[in-house]
């Protein structure tokens, strides 16, 4: 059997093809009898619109590129959802792309999506090559969520309040009597972010001598190398912010090799409050960095980009909450809560 069109919809209804393709665009001004008359026509003969011809006559796809840095990460999953659950409000289906996929290929994913003819791209995550959305962004209406660069004319950022966060991981340990407090950094601009918040926190009490700083790179095998490093020092710390949950859970598993207890031996805090976190035998105390509002709020600028092209770029920061679960203590006994000094 042939596929059913419009014409045949038309047919079975007893209007003409234009108030068919009315009654299927949502357009208003039509008369409820003969919309339902259209509308039971077409589930009738199982119609289906043609989203190509569509999208010729009104000049868009309908469809959101979303760039990921690298789809394996868990913090993606709820931004995601957000970012979904707005584009879906307004009718926009959303085009998934592994940028990890895309270095591994050494191909540039962001003209597929051009040559597709998105109505708009989301780059989610630091992106190795910031320098892929300078042309897609001439193109096509470009918002970036979840990091805090490449910063373009044109293109709005939507991400979490990453100084805050670390700022609130950092009171939280420091507020539980920690004095020797490391922090596992990540990369680019929200790792350096999340360094600022730490280090600055740290010289604000006065404990800028005792702040160690190793360099991870947000893998669960960087965190657990740069624990390892952390935890064979001299003067080991009794205390870890993470830069994000990945990295903790790396960290988790070097102190358990070393023959640690968490929390009474070591106190860790991670980033982005991931699923990882919230599972019952890692129970990570977290940053929540607001992920699905961030997806909504990017998805939400998007949408005003497409309306509006030429609007002014603008950063939008969600503000990032501490989730205390069952990685954080006092320090371990024979350390004075004021200093950093073992007895």
């Amino acid at each position: 059997m042939r596929t059913p069109t419009i014409r045949d919809v038309a047919v079975r209804a007893g209007v003409s093809k234009s108030l068919v393709s009315l009654v299927l665009r949502g357009a208003d001004g039509v008369r409820p009898d003969k919309r339902r008359a259209v509308l039971d026509a077409a589930e009738e003969l199982g119609y289906r619109p043609n989203a190509a011809a569509r999208s010729l006559s009104e000049r868009r796809t309908r469809t959101v590129g979303v760039l990921l840095n690298d789809v394996r990460n868990p913090w993606f999953v709820e931004l995601l959802d957000g970012v979904n659950a707005r584009l879906d409000d307004s009718g926009l289906r959303m085009l998934l792309a592994d940028g990890h996929l895309n270095r591994r290929l050494g191909e540039d994913l962001t003209r597929t999506f051009t040559e597709l003819r998105v109505d708009g791209l989301i780059a989610v995550g630091t992106l190795p090559d910031p320098g892929v959305l300078l042309t897609a962004a001439d193109r096509v209406p470009t918002v970036v969520a979840g990091a805090r660069e490449p910063v373009l004319p044109a293109v709005d950022i939507v991400a979490n309040d990453d100084v805050h966060g670390a700022r609130l991981a950092t009171e939280h340990l420091i507020g539980l009597g920690h004095r020797d407090i490391a922090h596992i950094a990540g990369r680019g601009a929200v790792g350096e972010l999340r360094r600022r918040g730490f280090e600055t926190t740290m010289r604000e009490h006065g404990l800028a001598s005792s702040a160690v700083v190793e360099q991870g790179d947000l893998t669960e095998e960087g965190g657990y190398r740069a624990a390892v490093r952390l935890l064979s020092r001299p003067r080991r710390p009794t205390a870890v912010f993470a830069a994000n949950d990945m990295t903790c859970v790396g960290a988790l598993s070097a102190a358990e090799e070393s023959g640690l207890r968490v929390p009474r031996d070591l106190s860790l805090v991670g980033y982005d409050n991931t699923y990882l976190s919230q599972l019952r035998h890692l129970w990570l105390t977290t940053v929540d960095h607001a992920g699905r509002d961030v997806g909504r709020r990017a998805a939400a600028r998007l949408l005003d980009r497409i309306a509006e092209p030429g609007r002014p770029a603008r950063v939008d920061l969600a503000a990032p909450a501490l989730e205390v679960r069952g990685t954080t203590a006092p320090p371990p006994a024979g350390i004075h809560p004021r200093s950093a000094v073992r007895t």
